[in-house]
């Protein structure tokens, strides 16, 4: 007996101490380096580019409400108990390792007859007290792939939070230049009501002094109709990206937001973008996916093991009597290993076998996706905001031509030469072209946030849970 049981206490520690055999443990998977192209276009400019990148636009107020969506967002405490969830299956898989220990009391009373002529009644009493283990022996790896498979989603998780954080923080950003563009064009309108109303009030000096048609001051009168109809889709709109903000600031959609900036302030060319192969350590959902490819190896080693037999010991001490006050002198110690072994089960494992490849491809196809939308996101903001600023070139180039076409036209239109259909036709270009350059410089502060967004950063592996409320 005592052989068997000092055998028993060195398998289970020489099994604790080595971890599992792991014959079904994948190899490890190349990366993905020598697939992607070794350069961005933009050559010039390769090097490691901003981690938190919000601050180049260098304003407090965006600096504070990052900071504030980082605390209180909604989304990413979500993300959190997520993360959490991942942990304590992290923690449960690795407790495979270790042999269970439970304890066990037991207390019954009874009465039994005997049947004969003094039918006598018996009163009994069993009381039992113990201690109870068992342990499966991990010969083929199984308990430590599920182990491995549970941290790598653990990982995945922590970088499904990450992700969640950039694109969070890239959102943010935007609706914060939405807001100030909007802001701009309402500036801009109003001051072109002011513009049109004074025009009106010319023209009609000029109907009252009979050098201009009634027609002159309804095409006028339209034009000022014009410039206050868009004011209220303005601030509309203006109203609408507040609520939005505040609610990504995990905010009443109605609480008050102070942003006092009234102006975009263009940032410089293109930074520095890194090197495509630098998306594989920087882009958390690549990492996600990496990960996610890991686990389900793993999950096919788990496949794999559970087709084979397994071994589970079990032990036990127990003090067991009919009376308490005796119940610590009898004692029973019991030891026993079992082998199980699959026979026959429908191919139900082969099966699982089968599914987790299956997952394997799938994890792979979405790793290798990620990898390639990740270098086209970047190559898109790229190029969004190269041709962006051609484009806001050559508008104000047009805007210059259109403002003297409108000198010209109002001077012609009050010598008596033209109509005021051409001085019309160039006010409302001039008017439109103003709108629009404001809107086109806001689509190239998003670029730029889009740029940033798309080349990830290793600034979230600093993010810890906020307080839990």
């Amino acid at each position: 007996m005592k052989r068997f049981i000092f055998g028993l206490f060195l398998t289970l520690t020489i099994t604790w101490m080595t971890g599992a055999c792991a014959p079904f443990a994948p190899p490890e998977r190349a990366s993905l380096e020598s697939e992607v192209p070794a350069t961005f276009s933009n050559l010039a400019k390769a090097s490691s580019p901003q981690q938190r990148w919000w601050k180049t636009f260098q304003d407090p107020e965006l600096n504070n409400l990052i900071h504030e969506l980082l605390d209180n967002n909604l989304t990413l405490k979500e993300a959190w108990a997520r993360l959490d969830q991942a942990n304590a299956l992290a923690v449960k898989s690795n407790a495979d390792f270790y042999p269970d220990l439970n304890f066990a009391a037991d207390a019954s009373a009874g009465r039994r007859q005997t049947k004969n002529s003094q039918k006598t009644i018996d009163n009994i009493q069993n009381y039992s007290l113990g201690l109870f283990s068992s342990y499966e022996i991990d010969l083929w790896g199984k308990i430590r792939s599920e182990n491995q498979a549970a941290l790598l989603t653990y990982s995945a998780t922590r970088e499904d939070l990450n992700t969640a954080a950039m694109t969070l923080t890239a959102t943010v950003a935007e609706t914060w230049i939405r807001i100030i563009s909007q802001r701009m064009q309402k500036q801009l309108l109003h001051d072109q009501l002011i513009a049109n109303l004074k025009v009106l009030e010319l023209i009609e000096l000029r109907y009252n002094n009979s050098l201009a048609s009634a027609l002159d001051v309804f095409q006028q009168r339209q034009v000022v109709f014009r410039s206050e109809a868009q004011i209220p889709l303005v601030e509309q709109n203006e109203a609408l990206l507040l609520n939005e903000l505040n609610l990504l600031l995990g905010r009443n959609p109605v609480a008050e937001t102070s942003i006092t900036r009234q102006k975009l302030n263009i940032p410089e060319d293109i930074p520095k973008t890194g090197l495509p192969a630098w998306l594989l350590i920087a882009r958390p959902d690549i990492r996600a996916a990496y990960f996610r490819l890991e686990a389900s190896d793993w999950q096919v080693s788990v496949a794999q093991a559970d087709r084979l037999p397994s071994i589970n010991l079990t032990a036990g001490a127990s003090f067991q009597a009919d009376k308490f006050d005796l119940l610590f002198e009898n004692w029973l110690i019991n030891l026993a290993a079992g082998l199980t072994a699959p026979i026959y089960d429908g191919d139900r494992r082969k099966a699982e076998v089968d599914r987790t490849k299956a997952v394997v491809a799938e994890n792979l196809a979405a790793y290798r996706q990620n990898v390639l939308i990740a270098i086209k996101e970047v190559e898109d903001a790229m190029i969004s905001e190269t041709k962006l600023r051609e484009h806001v070139s050559a508008l104000d180039k047009q805007l210059e031509a259109s403002q003297n076409a409108l000198n010209e036209a109002s001077s012609r239109y009050q010598k008596g030469i033209d109509t005021y259909l051409p001085v019309l036709t160039q006010l409302i270009s001039v008017q439109n072209l103003e709108q629009d350059i404001i809107a086109r410089q806001s689509d190239i502060m998003i670029a730029r946030v889009n740029l940033y967004r798309a080349l990830g950063g290793t600034w979230t592996d600093e993010l810890v849970a906020p307080e839990v409320q």
